[in-house]
């Protein structure tokens, strides 16, 4: 079947729709809702076989749905309704949740049921569960869905009248520092952690607060900055303190909305002198603390994880984790995993942090040295093998980041996107070394041009990746180390680490690390020195949230389905389809 997505944005959940669509033989394409332009005008000129929407904020139009048959992804389980399902589910403290597809009708949430499924709430931020566990709900949801209409005989459940909840707004999401538990507190921050922050009084400025964990050792009076670890802040709660890792700024009259930032730097000179109180390298599962890397060793291996907000990577944050790893090298281990975490593994340089920078052309220069720095690390580590444990989605330079270590393993429901050119950029971190040595120059020429997202299933056709992992969020971390751990116990693996080694010599001969890096770095700098480049435009847009003026062109073309998974290696058949330049994209880019 033709399937158009309609959507509100190309976010994470409808980047997985549209991969996995691909992956079992349908043909996709994408329109966000405009303002600009009718969405019945839209879909009259896709004429699709059924509309979808995975992730919409806004009503489709009866001449849409009457003509049409249109379904509705909604987070939450038969009989919910409402624009804040998700937000009410975490901040209540719900332990189990679902995601329902519905058929579009004139009453919002309220039309007959196609598919549903149920899912688990961890203790975890709304973004993290909704990539995580409610994005697994919905793809088993939307497949059966499409799977049942495509059969022609289904017919959908109508649901039982129910009232819909109202939006949680920040009334409902305030907190009172004096009172409030650090259980409650929790549960508000994680409730709004990506969008919309809670709004709050802090150093007589009003900020939103985005993100929150728990301390278990620092107290102080309630409301009290206690102490900053990693550009994160602890503040003292009624009965303990959480950290706070990112803050913005609440917007001025007149002025664009302010970026998240670490909250350190947010701050800014407001902060008042606060000891710096990092969290041990090595801290064990007793502690309830928040650190953003972490590294433990089980017999030969050593696990060397880490987590950013948004998976976004600052200067700071890549020195960081460069010590942190070469610490790591100094361990007697046969096998190194990078991440293993439930959530992003990485996106790359921090877009956020470049623009609200003195200099954000200096500031983009040394965030990209900072990654290829790491990148170049892993890349040239040849005394053990490292994998890329890829809880979840990677991008950019952060998809890059994994291709340096020997082998790639994903989570089932990993979305990768391993291009730069819709932000205006070439790219770095070694991808004209890794990424045609991993799938061809062929294939890596396609994927970076088309800039569609990849399931985990077409990354391993592709040879993108090494094994997909089939489990739950929470299960990828033990899943992970018991995988390495077999790996470091195989008797094969000493001579694989020798073989590496060859191989890296033998790769340096014929062409060196640093002439990869000096090339890709050539056209980086061209493009962040000059004043002009689509860069800088498209950068401030992404960060300020800017709404988009059209669909982007790449994703208005119907994209034909991906082979079955398994299918091809190095130059093997297409997962993305053809390669086509878009005549509005950025000039200069990939």
């Amino acid at each position: 079947m033709h399937v158009l997505l309609l959507a509100s944005a190309f976010n994470s959940l409808t980047q997985r729709v549209h991969a996995e669509l691909r992956d079992h033989g349908h043909s996709v394409a994408v329109e966000l809702a405009l303002a600009d332009r009718p969405l019945a005008e839209a879909v009259r000129d896709h004429a699709p076989d059924l509309v979808l929407a995975p992730m919409l904020r806004t009503a489709i139009p009866e001449e849409v749905w009457s003509a049409h048959p249109c379904l509705i992804v909604h987070p939450g389980p038969v009989g919910d309704r409402g624009p804040s399902s998700l937000d009410w589910a975490v901040q209540e403290g719900r332990t189990r949740w679902g995601v329902t597809v519905l058929q579009a009708e004139a009453e919002m949430d309220a039309g007959p049921v196609w598919a549903t499924a149920e899912c688990t709430v961890p203790a975890v931020g709304k973004s993290d569960l909704y990539r995580g566990e409610i994005a697994d709900a919905a793809l088993e949801a939307v497949l059966l869905a499409v799977e049942r209409f495509a059969g022609g005989t289904y017919v959908p459940r109508p649901q039982h009248a129910t009232e819909a909840r109202p939006a949680l707004r920040q009334e409902g999401r305030r907190i009172d520092w004096e009172s409030d538990g650090t259980e409650r507190i929790l549960r508000v921050l994680r409730a709004a952690d990506s969008r919309p922050g809670v709004r709050d009084e802090l150093l007589g400025a009003q900020w939103y607060l985005h993100g929150g964990h728990p301390e278990d050792r620092l107290r102080g009076r309630p409301g009290e900055l206690l102490a900053t670890r990693a550009g994160a802040i602890c503040r003292a709660t009624a009965d303990g303190a959480v950290w706070i890792p990112e803050l913005r700024a609440r917007q001025a009259p007149g002025e664009p909305p302010a970026p998240r930032l670490p909250a350190v730097l947010a701050l800014g000179d407001r902060l008042p002198p606060l000891r710096e109180h990092p969290a041990p390298l090595h801290s064990g599962p007793r502690r309830r603390t928040w650190s953003d890397i972490r590294y433990r060793e089980e017999g030969q291996t050593g696990f060397l994880s880490f987590s950013f907000p948004s998976g976004a990577m600052d200067t700071g944050r890549c020195r960081r984790l460069l010590e942190a790893y070469r610490n790591a090298l100094s361990r007697p281990t046969s096998v190194l995993v990078l991440g293993g975490g439930r959530d992003f593994f990485s996106n790359g340089i921090h877009l956020g942090v470049i623009e609200a920078a003195a200099d954000p052309a200096a500031e983009s220069w040394a965030n990209i040295n900072a990654m290829d720095d790491l990148v170049e690390a892993v890349l040239t580590t040849t005394d053990r093998l490292v994998v890329a444990a890829l809880g979840g989605n990677a991008a950019a330079g952060g998809a890059m980041l994994a291709l340096a270590a020997d082998e790639v393993w994903c989570r089932s429901g990993v979305v990768l996107n391993p291009h730069y050119r819709l932000m205006g950029l070439y790219g770095s971190e070694y991808w004209t070394y890794t990424l045609p040595a991993r799938v061809g120059a062929a294939t890596a020429s396609r994927l970076t041009e088309d800039a569609l997202p990849l399931s985990a299933g077409a990354a391993l056709a592709l040879g993108l990746s090494d094994r997909t992992v089939a489990c739950p969020p929470e299960a990828f971390a033990e899943e992970t180390a018991r995988l390495a751990a077999r790996l470091a116990g195989l008797p094969a693996t000493s001579a694989r680490i020798a073989a590496k080694k060859a191989r890296r010599e033998q790769d340096e001969a014929r062409r060196p690390l640093a002439s990869y890096r000096e090339a890709e770095l050539d056209r980086m700098k061209h493009v962040f020195d000059d004043p002009h480049a689509p860069y800088h435009a498209l950068r401030r847009a992404f960060v300020r949230k800017e709404p988009a003026r059209q669909t982007p062109p790449h994703l208005t073309r119907r994209t034909a389905p991906a082979p079955a998974p398994g299918a091809g290696r190095p130059d093997g058949p297409v997962v993305t389809g053809p390669a086509v330049q878009d005549s509005a994209s950025p000039a200069g880019s990939c």
